[in-house]
């Protein structure tokens, strides 16, 4: 008998919407049903029009759960589940699944895994028998196992040929020193060449258990019918593992420290700065992102860049230095990443300390505060991208799913936006104090004129201001996210420490 639970927008928090403009939308999203199984796994869907449906299962597990030992089996796992079953050999699912015309895919993350396929209307009780029968009966064979190294092996010679996944990797590496997050999600090339059937089995009975296991679906769903499906194919699965499967959920924990690959063969150096940000379900999580987009994407591409809003895309235009930065707000279950990634052209040290002051000043900036017409801005921005990113029934259920396993239930859209359009300016200036202001950094690069860059020493300087020169600031009326107008330029002390003995000088340029 499973237990019902209905999911959706309050009448109280749709009516403080109104004002906003966003009711309507509010107001005609379906609500997420969730049912939970008797071995406690759950079924979450959203019935929406069409005759399309996307269903998967999202699986609390990656990467971060792995050991040094084993670190890419999770990965591997991915791979191999595809390759055969007790009840299918590999070209029957494989045909099975192009005779449906569905698609059937699944990817790795640090801390999830997810199988998902979409279907039309007709063929979700198929697609969700086949995930099952992936989940639960894959054969790992030998063979198989040996064949798909290879396959391993070339994607991360793939991988490191895209310099962003690099280096987001790195920053991985020097902001989690010696934690679970510090381990790639492929694994290091040794784990790949020795992982045995055995390992991958083993993970399976230890992390593949029904609490941490969701079946979400959106588009074509009965949701009623779906609950059937999943106890039908779902219900035998463990709630624990065996005696003696047991790991370790160890903290990730931040730490300040740098790494870079020099590299004067490349035309430009890819850099990205990183403070700790927040938990999926720190109450500020919102109040960040919009902090993310507060601070605006840059393509030197564009023709606008230099009349952006946004002071940093405009800094960042006048210098004629950048190539492209993009904002991040990367999330966990127990930390984060909130920062900027950019790729810029470091000739020598005056271009490499502007770059740095350009990155580090509109970061720390946002400490002194923002305007209620920039905040205004940065809410409609972020709505929208949330929008986009529902904007089909495989986002939707990614959204389901992961939400379900990061929050424990779905975050309706009433209340998303309720929770953005209650954040204020003094609450973007707390949370900029608390993730930004004299904070540990992290540092990774990889390209030409890395020589050029500040040491940590020079990167921990620059996330922070001296409180005079704030102070004084405020008392001439002039907050540095007002606009290009005039910029100043700060010399920054050292250290908290430093504060009470150091001088801090300005110097008014244009």
């Amino acid at each position: 008998m499973s237990v019902f639970r209905r999911t959706a927008g309050s009448r109280a928090l749709v009516k403080g919407l109104r004002h906003h403009g966003y009711s309507s939308i509010a107001t005609v999203q379906e609500p997420t049903l969730v049912s939970v199984m008797p071995n406690q796994m759950r079924v979450a869907s959203e019935a929406t029009s069409g005759e399309t449906a996307t269903v998967g299962v999202w699986i609390d597990t990656g990467s971060r759960y792995e050991t040094d030992a084993n670190n890419g089996v999770a990965h591997f796992l991915e791979h191999i589940a595809f390759k055969g079953t007790t009840k299918r050999s590999q070209l029957q699912l494989e045909t099975e699944v192009e005779n449906m015309g569905a698609h059937l895919n699944a990817y790795t993350s640090r801390e999830q895994t997810v199988y998902y396929a979409k279907v039309l209307k007709k063929d979700v009780p198929k697609a969700v028998e086949i995930l099952s029968d992936i989940l639960l009966n894959s054969t790992f064979s030998k063979a198989a196992v040996n064949r798909e190294r290879d396959v391993i092996l070339r994607e991360m010679e793939e991988v490191e040929s895209q310099i962003e996944e690099v280096v987001f990797d790195r920053l991985h590496e020097v902001a989690y020193v010696g934690t679970p997050l510090a381990r790639t999600i492929l694994g290091p090339e040794e784990n790949i060449s020795s992982i045995t059937a055995d390992d991958i089995v083993k993970y399976v009975k230890t992390h593949y258990t029904a609490p941490r296991m969701v079946l979400a679906a959106s588009g074509a769903i009965n949701h009623d019918e779906l609950v059937s499906l999943a106890g039908d194919y779902f219900g035998g699965v463990p709630m624990a593992p065996p005696d003696g499967y047991t790991f370790e959920d160890t903290p990730s924990l931040f730490s300040g420290s740098d790494v870079r690959d020099y590299n004067d063969d490349m035309p430009s150096a890819h850099m990205a700065f990183a403070f700790e940000g927040l938990k999926w379900t720190d109450p500020d999580v919102f109040t960040l992102m919009l902090m993310q987009s507060l601070l605006g994407v840059y393509d030197s591409k564009s023709a606008g860049a230099a009349h952006s809003s946004t002071p940093l895309t405009v800094a960042l235009a006048n210098s004629g230095l950048f190539t492209s930065v993009q904002p991040f707000c990367t999330c966990y279950n127990d930390t984060g990443l909130f920062g900027l990634y950019a790729t810029a052209n470091l000739a020598g040290y005056h271009e490499a300390q502007e770059v740095q002051q350009i990155l580090q000043d509109e970061m720390v900036s946002l400490c002194t505060g923002v305007s209620d017409e920039d905040l205004a801005k940065a809410k409609s921005s972020l709505k929208l991208n949330m929008l986009m990113q529902m904007d089909g029934s495989s986002p939707t259920a990614e959204e389901i799913g992961r939400q379900m396993l990061t929050f424990g239930r779905r975050m309706n859209l009433a209340e998303t936006w309720a929770r953005i359009d209650a954040v204020d300016t003094s609450d973007v200036k707390r949370v900029a104090d608390k993730v930004i202001w004299d904070q540990e950094v992290a540092f990774a690069a990889v390209g030409a004129g890395l020589k050029y860059m500040g040491d940590m020493n020079s990167l921990r300087r620059g996330t922070f201001w001296n409180g005079i020169e704030v102070l004084s600031l405020g008392n001439m009326g002039i907050s540095h996210r007002a606009g290009p107008v005039r910029r100043l330029q700060l010399h920054k002390l050292g250290s908290r420490a430093e504060q009470n003995s150091g001088r801090m000088m300005r110097e008014e340029e244009g």
